[in-house]
């Protein structure tokens, strides 16, 4: 028969061998949920243009206060509910500067170009879509393209 000595030393290292495997496992599990939320928050999913008719742009938020607008694309998308509505794009704004531009763009066409995230977060607007600049505004949709770019857009995709 053992002596109670050894069967308590036994114990303790069957106790140390599921704790580090516990360990190990808590360890590896932040860490995967740290890479995923970096991915998924931060990581830049799509950039694009998108044109259309700004509907609006309004500075809003309880806690964080963003800017957020409201494009409507030319062209009509059938609805889920088998109808037909308009193709609206909903996005956040970057920049004052920008959202202040189009503040003052109501109405008329607008090339926004925008990144698109996995996920929102509440400090950078409500929407995955963020537009990080300006690339032209007319009156007209025939009045296409200028030489100039407001905002910082990176065109390297």
């Amino acid at each position: 028969m053992e002596s109670l000595l050894k069967q308590s030393e036994k114990v303790r290292q069957k106790g140390r061998y599921w704790r580090k495997i516990r360990n190990i496992t808590f360890l590896v599990l932040f860490f995967g949920f740290f890479i995923w939320g970096g991915i998924s928050y931060y990581y830049p999913f799509a950039k694009g243009i998108k044109t259309g008719k700004l509907n609006y742009v309004v500075y809003k938020g309880l806690v964080f206060k963003t800017y957020e607008g409201k494009l409507i694309q030319f062209g009509l998308k059938p609805s889920k509910d088998g109808g037909i509505q308009s193709n609206e794009f909903e996005f956040s704004i970057a920049k004052k500067s920008i959202a202040e531009q189009l503040m003052h763009a109501g109405g008329k066409t607008v090339e926004l170009h925008y990144t698109e995230y996995f996920n929102a977060i509440p400090w950078r607007g409500y929407s995955r879509y963020v537009v990080d600049g300006i690339v032209n505004i007319s009156d007209d949709k025939e009045e296409y393209h200028t030489d100039e770019i407001i905002g910082d857009v990176n065109f390297n995709y």
